[in-house]
């Protein structure tokens, strides 16, 4: 509704994981390194956690961008909360399988089978698994199984565990699991300077380089939203629509405690 009235050419607060508004803190940077370090090496299996709406799902996104599909053979699971036999099912079917067995040597011999293929080919398979933290806690002990598909000199499965905090807690409880954990980051919410620099990129990257929040909009911003990039998100959103309405030229503090008490 408001693109034209503030010069937009795309919604700069939209919360999908989006590649082309992935902004780089030094933390986001930290963890893509790490990511792709982690997976070019074959380190087997790598934990990023963060807190809700700090930018997990994006990063993983534009950490499956870095890989080549020449190298790698992806599999992203979002919805994790299946049994055992239904996750190796629902891993295969990533990566372009479609099992008709639910007998648990069948699916994990084609699963070898297609590693195996991978490794003559010079790929890697890769399993990126999103909101871990909602993994049942029988099927850990599969995922755990998983990481012993190894040669002697290199695993034949990665794994990317993404989650909230209590992922790590989690895997803690498995002990073999969590010495299998080659790699380890955990995503914090951004600072000030970075909320405000979060802003400026976004309207940038949706076709605005004036600003349109005054600097003290964007404290009460960071006060609310304590440097989340999915309330900053919303805050924002909701902020430029409301200065549409109103015929607004900048976005200050008042309209940012308006949205915030109707937010309550």
């Amino acid at each position: 509704m408001y693109l034209g009235y503030w010069g937009f050419q795309k919604y700069p607060f939209e919360n999908v994981p989006d590649p082309e508004f992935m902004y780089y803190s030094s933390e986001h940077e930290e963890a893509l390194v790490r990511l792709v370090y982690a997976t070019k090496r074959n380190k087997g299996a790598v934990l990023l956690t963060g807190e809700v709406g700090c930018g997990k799902t994006t990063l993983s996104r534009v950490f499956i961008q870095q890989l080549a599909d020449s190298e790698f053979d992806i599999g992203l699971i979002t919805n994790p909360s299946l049994v055992p036999i239904d996750f190796l099912k629902e891993a295969l079917y990533q990566i372009g399988l479609n099992p008709h067995s639910d007998s648990k040597a069948d699916l994990l011999k084609l699963l070898n089978d297609r590693m195996l293929e991978n490794m003559e080919k010079g790929r890697m398979t890769l399993f990126i698994i999103d909101e871990a933290q909602l993994i049942y806690q029988e099927t850990f002990e599969e995922i755990r199984l998983l990481l012993n598909f190894q040669l002697n000199d290199r695993y034949l499965l990665n794994l990317v565990l993404i989650g909230q905090p209590e992922l790590r807690d989690k895997i803690r409880a498995y002990k073999q699991l969590d010495q299998r954990i080659a790699i380890r980051y955990h995503l914090n919410p951004l600072s000030m300077e970075d909320t405000r620099n979060y802003i400026a990129f976004r309207l940038e990257k949706a076709g605005r380089k004036e600003e349109i929040f005054t600097a003290a909009a964007i404290e009460e911003i960071y006060n609310y939203s304590e440097g989340v990039p999915r309330k900053v998100n919303n805050v924002c959103d909701l902020a430029l629509l409301i200065g549409f309405s109103t015929k607004l030229e900048r976005i200050d503090s008042d309209v940012i405690k308006k949205v915030n008490k109707d937010s309550l």
